[in-house]
């Protein structure tokens, strides 16, 4: 009885390893389609853009466009204007969207529906076309100038547009959606309990909000300005049409590198370098906030 007790555990653990891999093999016959869309359209095209990085002027492998920009002081301000940029546009939604986000949570779900909805309204149009309204609204006869004069704020027209000042105002409006919708969520997962606890605890609305609230809501914000960072450091269409050339960023250099001098090399080594940055800045954003905190137990949300 015993040495067939064995073998028959013997067998039955045979066919649980084949049962077992012909689950996997079925799994990834079924994710396969997915597979190759992702390896067609994100592996692929960066593997291209890293060879051709490779090669310098004269179509030799080198790592002169490394070495050119490490050397070249333009290359280094570009990239220092990329992040400041995108940093000044993320302190910008932060400061508007986190006390906007704040609101819609403390209302009722459906005024809060109307309120994203509100905020989701500018997807609702064309990029391009939000741009250049800005660029209507802010140039030296646009309406804030107009009415400004009139007012008897200022005397003489702002210089609103084709700066740093021009670029900020776009990038913003277009990124506070992303700041505002995983900031509301993680907001609205918070258990009102704990304020309520606060509250009985002795702090006042104040001190509830700082010590109980706010940091409850951290997941969120951190998520919102990871996501809002990032875009912002490959943006091009608003920082082209609102800096009018003063404001350059580094998509508009690689731009610039294809379209008028058919530089492919150097332009694919701007590509890889920023595509390196941006993974290390998620990378550090994955490594202080998680994804289930992020998006909540799902309670209340």
């Amino acid at each position: 009885m015993k040495p067939q007790s064995v073998s028959s555990v013997g067998v039955n653990a045979k066919a649980l390893r084949k049962d077992e891999q012909r689950e996997r093999l079925l799994l990834f016959g079924l994710s396969f389609p997915a597979l190759l869309i992702v390896l067609l359209v994100i592996v692929v095209p960066v593997g291209w853009l890293f060879w051709l990085s490779l090669f310098n002027d004269a179509g030799a492998l080198s790592t002169y466009n490394y070495s050119r920009m490490l050397e070249s002081k333009s290359y280094l301000r570009i990239f220092k204007t990329t992040f400041n940029v995108s940093f000044l546009t993320t302190l910008i939604c932060v400061l508007i969207g986190y006390p906007l986000a704040y609101f819609l949570s403390q209302i009722s779900r459906r005024w809060a529906a109307l309120g994203l909805i509100a905020v989701l309204l500018p997807f609702w149009t064309s990029l391009l076309v939000r741009t250049y309204a800005w660029l209507v609204v802010l140039q030296r006869k646009g309406l804030v100038n107009q009415w400004g004069i009139e007012l008897g704020w200022w005397e003489t027209p702002l210089r609103l547009v084709h700066n740093l000042n021009g670029t900020l105002i776009g990038m913003a409006h277009i990124m506070l959606p992303f700041l505002v919708l995983p900031l509301y969520g993680s907001m609205r997962s918070i258990d009102f309990d704990y304020i309520k606890a606060a509250a009985n605890l002795g702090a006042n609305p104040t001190k509830a909000f700082w010590y109980v609230f706010f940091p409850l809501s951290l997941p969120g914000l951190l998520a919102g300005m990871t996501v809002v960072f990032v875009l912002c450091l490959g943006f091009f269409v608003t920082p082209a049409v609102l800096g009018g050339g003063k404001v350059i960023m580094v998509s508009m250099k690689i731009e610039t590198l294809i379209d008028l001098f058919f530089n492919f090399g150097t332009a694919s080594a701007l590509g890889v370098v920023l595509l390196v940055l941006t993974l290390g800045v998620l990378f550090i954003a994955h490594k202080l906030v998680s994804l289930d905190k992020v998006l909540g137990s799902g309670d209340g949300v």
